[in-house]
Order: C-alpha cells, then structure tokens, then sequence
C-alpha cells in the first residue's frame, strides 16, 4: 500500500480537541488514539477471540464475515462490551462531535464482528473489497441533512494491529463546500434509489461502466482520494453516515475484530436501531440488564432512552413501579423523585 495514503491516528488528551472536533466535522472522519482504557480494550478483545473461531480454520471458513454479526451485541453478558458502550469518555466525545449535551444522545447501534483474510471472493456480494459507499441507506429511513447538519455520529472501534491484519478502512476527505466527491443528494452508490445491491468492488464498478459509464468515471475519482487508517488496538474512527468509505482487503489467513457504534440525536427517530432492542434482554437468571440499568449514570440511562428526571413520564405512580423493579438491584430513584416535585411546586 501507498505509504502515503496512510493515515495514524491523533491522541486523545482528555477530551477531543477542537482541531480534531473540527476535522470530523469538516472532512468527515477523525481518527482517535488512547480514547478509552488498554484494560478495558483487552478484556472486550478476549471475550471476542473467545467467540470467533482462529482464522484458518475449518469453523471460520464456514462463515461469513456478515455471518459473524450477532454474536456480541450490547447489551452483553461481557460486562465489557457494555462498559465500553457506554463509557463517559466515549459518550462525551460523541456529545462534543454534535456540539450538543450527552443526554440528548440516543444509543443505535453497538456490534461487535470479525471479518477474515480470504483468497477466493464468493462472488457480488463478497466483503474482502468492498465498493465505495456510504452507510446511511440501512441505518436511515430518509436521507442525511445538510452536512452542516449532521444527525448521528458512527465509529469503528478496532482491537487488532493494521501490519498483521490488513483490512484497514478507507475514507475519502471532504474538501469543502463545493467538493464534487460529496454532491447533493448523495445517491451515487449501489441499492440506492434503482441501483443495484453490489458490495464487491470489481463487481460493483464493472455494473457501473456497463450502466452508468459517466457515473463510473466520477466513482473512480473517490478511489483515487481515499486515505486508509494504520489502527492499533484501541484506536477509533469517528465518521458520519454521509462519509464516503469502504473496507479493503484483509491479509489471506488473518483475522480483524472491530466493534461498530452509532449514536444519533434524540429527536432523530427515524434514525433505526440496528438490532435487537434491549428490553428484550430482560427475563435472564443472572439480570444482567437490570443490573446494568440500576447501576448506570443519568447520562448513561439517557442515551438508552429511558426517561430522564423531569420527563413527563414520572408521576407518583410511574415512580413507585420503576422503584418495585429496579430498587432491588440498587438503583437510585432520588434524582427522579426530586426532578417531580419540583415539577410539582
């Protein structure tokens, strides 16, 4: 790879800088180092090689990168994976990224997955190379506003090393208001509008050229300004879903975790979650969720979308219910009781 196309992360020094701030918000992507604690990388690492067959093997050959979706989704019996999702630091960098507060977040998306070095593509819809896009036709049921405007911050989390693993995410810089890479509307990209699905790179250009030749043209000049991120474990890209991206070939025989989250503004429902809700993790012998729930910060209860002190939700009743359920594991219902009677008068 071009070493000049590489890109290395900036530092994390207590709270995101304005330059790096800036940068996501100008040209679509920053790249975080030492955002969140090595313990925490590591122990999330760990539950996650132990769920993913080695590559190479019988078992990871069976299955496909998108096969691997699933497996650690939040919320997780790997206390882990749900401490990370919603870590204060995490939680606040997104906050400063939409210049708005951590309680008007709202929690999307937290997945963990690994995608496999592999020689032999399994045909349109392969993983290895994939075409350039943007991600928000299957987390939007609209379109994103102005850039001026954005709705929902993404990141990839990565646990792996760039140098043994390939695989790295390409972005492609915005260049200012008047960048012909980011025309309005953004609809130039496979399964949008009449196009057709095709994730695989070759595949995907080939039906461009053979359809739309002058849109083809101007799809090769994104490739021609990509820039890959070299990732550490621990590293963070922060982007947007009108961000032009894509994954790139992984090293045959390697194997590359890396965690997906999204969070969205609060009144941006039509911004879908992309999995399983979490109240559906309710019922478990060991109550990992009401656990979770009664030991969880104010903020970190908002940006699940539980009610905050103050909604109109509580009343005497709905504060003598939540108490009868989530007492017993500890929660504190003062903050609450207090918000309502000053409501109250």
């Amino acid at each position: 790879m071009n070493e000049n196309r590489l890109v290395y992360p900036t530092p994390f020094l207590g709270k995101l800088s304005d330059d790096q701030v800036n940068l996501w918000q100008s040209e679509g992507f920053a790249f975080i180092s030492g955002l969140l604690p090595k313990e925490l990388i590591a122990s999330v690492r760990s539950a996650a090689a132990s769920k993913y067959p080695e590559a190479g093997t019988p078992e990871a050959e069976s299955i496909s990168d998108f096969g691997s979706f699933g497996a650690l989704n939040f919320p997780s019996q790997v206390s882990a994976l749900n401490e990370l999702t919603l870590h204060p630091r995490l939680l606040q960098s997104v906050a400063d990224l939409l210049a708005t507060a951590v309680t008007d977040l709202r929690l999307t998306q937290s997945d963990l997955w690994c995608k496999y070095g592999r020689s032999l593509k399994t045909g349109e819809h392969d993983n290895q190379d994939q075409r350039i896009h943007i991600d928000y036709p299957n987390h939007t049921l609209a379109h994103p506003t102005p850039w001026e405007r954005p709705e929902a911050v993404e990141m990839i989390v990565y646990y792996d090393h760039f140098e043994e693993t390939g695989g790295s995410t390409a972005v492609v810089p915005r260049q200012g208001t008047d960048d012909p890479a980011y025309r309005w509307p953004i609809v130039d990209s496979p399964g949008i509008g009449d196009l057709r699905y095709i994730n695989d790179r070759t595949s995907a250009e080939a039906y461009f050229s053979a359809q739309r030749p002058e849109l083809a043209d101007w799809r090769n000049l994104l490739y021609e300004r990509e820039l890959h991120v070299a990732f550490q474990p621990g590293d963070i890209l922060f982007y947007r879903h009108d961000t032009w991206h894509r994954g790139t070939p992984m090293i045959p025989g390697s194997r590359r975790i890396v965690q997906n989250l999204t969070f969205r503004r609060a009144y941006a429902e039509w911004i879908s979650t992309l999995h399983i809700g979490w109240a559906w993790s309710a019922y478990r012998d060991n109550k990992f969720l009401e656990r979770l729930i009664a030991g969880s910060s104010l903020e970190q209860r908002a940006v699940l979308g539980f009610p905050q002190p103050g909604s109109e939700y509580w009343c005497d009743a709905t504060l003598a219910a939540v108490e009868a359920r989530f007492g017993i594991f500890g929660m504190d219902m003062k903050p609450y009781r207090d918000a309502f009677s000053s409501r109250l008068g």
